[in-house]
């Protein structure tokens, strides 16, 4: 299979929502080529360990990182990956007419990874692909923790893939 396996997660409140990452998780960025994180990590712990056992990450912070994190990390990341154009940013605002308005924001964008919500989504608006993974420790209203997995190859985004884990 060509092109780059993609790992999407936000959200991940850590130690506040869990202690660690879900296992499941751990090994998807293990097999990841690229690991993708939408913002409110809130420990700079994660972020270290992230760096060092992904092949390749991208992230943002989030309206929860303290200034630690944000030293670290933009506020909108941003990376050509397979001919993607890929941006990673933690809020997005309303759901209403979300397609739209972050159209209008990334006009220069293919895939727009996001998180804050908690709610996992996929849609597309006008060339524009949004998703936000959900979160693999706070689930909110969500039946179930979430991350993402996606394939980027000849320029596009391939086998998105909402993975769930319920709460034990």
């Amino acid at each position: 299979m060509t092109g780059s396996r993609v790992l999407l997660m936000s959200d991940t409140h850590l130690p506040r929502r869990a202690k660690d990452l879900p296992p499941a998780l751990w090994r998807a960025v293990d097999e990841a080529d690229l690991v993708i994180h939408a913002g409110d990590w809130m420990e700079v712990d994660l972020l270290d360990r992230l760096e060092a056992r992904s092949a390749r990450l991208l992230g943002c912070w989030g309206n929860n990182d303290g200034e630690d994190l944000r030293a670290r990390l933009p506020e909108v990341a941003r990376a050509t990956v397979e001919g993607v154009r890929v941006a990673v940013v933690h809020e997005t605002g309303s759901k209403d007419r979300r397609g739209e308005r972050m159209r209008r924001d990334y006009p220069d964008v293919d895939l727009l990874v996001f998180g804050h919500s908690h709610i996992p989504w996929d849609t597309s608006h006008d060339g524009l692909r949004l998703l936000n993974p959900g979160s693999p420790t706070d689930r909110r209203r969500e039946p179930d923790f979430t991350w993402m997995t996606l394939r980027l190859a000849d320029g596009g985004v391939h086998d998105v893939v909402l993975h769930r884990l319920a709460p034990h």
